[in-house]
């Protein structure tokens, strides 16, 4: 089932048939460089991390990570969504693709459309992001979405500078 569609992509809920999917896409490069070593390293750690996580906010929240899928290809191409961590007052957006389809457009593609389902679907007032301040493409995407720097944060126990960015939804 589409959660949402774009031009170019299709968004939908994460289901266990996407472990190898997730697997590679948490141990690329760039997530790990920016986000974080997740310890996917089989089938089965992908499972329970869909389960945990996916699973787990989708239940408690109506709402969470989304594959993205080229509608031309029908191939998933990286995620995007909404989280509500304990950490933070508000539900705040991340994105993350395979490397082919980094820097083509489809993170703000992907991100308007979540943004929209935030205020229009879930009824959110206020939307934040985090990023390690050296993810320059992760900045300039949230700005370029309408998001404004509030203030450097450490909000984990790995005690890592974050920036903090918001966006009201009117």
């Amino acid at each position: 089932m589409n959660i949402a569609t774009t031009e170019r992509l299709l968004i939908k809920k994460f289901n266990l048939e996407d472990a190898a999917f997730l697997k590679d896409l948490v141990n690329t490069p760039n997530f790990l460089k920016f986000i974080g070593n997740r310890n996917v390293n089989t089938l089965e750690d992908a499972k329970a991390y869909i389960k945990k996580t996916h699973f787990k906010s989708y239940d408690a929240h109506g709402f969470g990570f989304y594959k993205l899928i080229l509608k031309e290809t029908n191939l998933p191409i990286g995620t995007c969504g909404l989280v509500k961590r304990d950490e933070l007052d508000d539900v705040d957006i991340g994105f993350a693709f395979l490397e082919d389809y980094e820097r083509k457009g489809y993170g703000f593609e992907a991100s308007k459309a979540i943004i929209k389902l935030a205020k229009e679907q879930f009824n959110l007032n206020k939307l934040l992001a985090i990023t390690v301040p050296y993810n320059t493409g992760s900045i300039k995407l949230l700005e370029k979405l309408g998001f404004t720097f509030e203030k450097k944060i450490k909000p984990f126990e790995d005690d890592e500078e974050l920036l903090l960015f918001a966006k009201t939804l009117k």
